[in-house]
């Protein structure tokens, strides 16, 4: 527990450290509070972090901080949130004449490639692995994998995309 009460003396100075990351002071604050779980959880496993009785190892800090902080990105980065206000968004007419159009222009664009680059791009497309169609047809792998590549770049950029 003295650990604990050291680390505390300098709460402010770990939560700076953590606004430092870019972190706001409610963040900052969470994660500064999981530094004191996982020092209690060191200190009753017997690790010793105090540079003598009266100071504990910064750098051993500034390290537990910095590995919550990379954790708490990752886990933002793994949810995109999506804030919905009305059902507006979601209907338009506007939004279904703009996909009826550039359906047709795909429709188009897509009838003018060789009837293999289609076949194979509407196979692949439709959920089927490129190894299992090379298996299936004798056909290598890459060439599959190069055609479906070009074409879907063709498709973009034609579409604009």
């Amino acid at each position: 527990m003295e650990i604990l009460k050291l680390a505390y003396k300098k709460h402010k100075v770990w939560i700076n450290i953590c606004k430092s990351f870019g972190l706001n002071k409610e963040d900052s604050e969470d994660i500064v509070m999981n530094m004191y779980i996982k020092l209690d959880q060191l200190t009753k496993k017997g690790t010793d972090i105090s540079y003598n009785k009266d100071d504990i190892n910064h750098y051993y800090i500034f390290k537990i901080l910095y590995t919550s902080f990379l954790q708490l990105k990752k886990k933002e980065n793994k949810y995109r949130i999506v804030k919905v206000d009305s059902d507006d968004q979601f209907v338009s007419k506007n939004n279904d004449v703009e996909f009826a159009m550039m359906e047709q222009k795909f429709n188009k664009e897509f009838s003018k490639l060789h009837w293999y680059d289609q076949r194979v791009f509407e196979i692949i497309s439709s959920g089927k692995k490129i190894s299992e169609l090379s298996r299936e047809t004798n056909i290598t792998y890459i060439s599959l994998y190069n055609t479906y590549t070009r074409v879907k770049k063709l498709l973009k950029k034609k579409l604009g995309l």
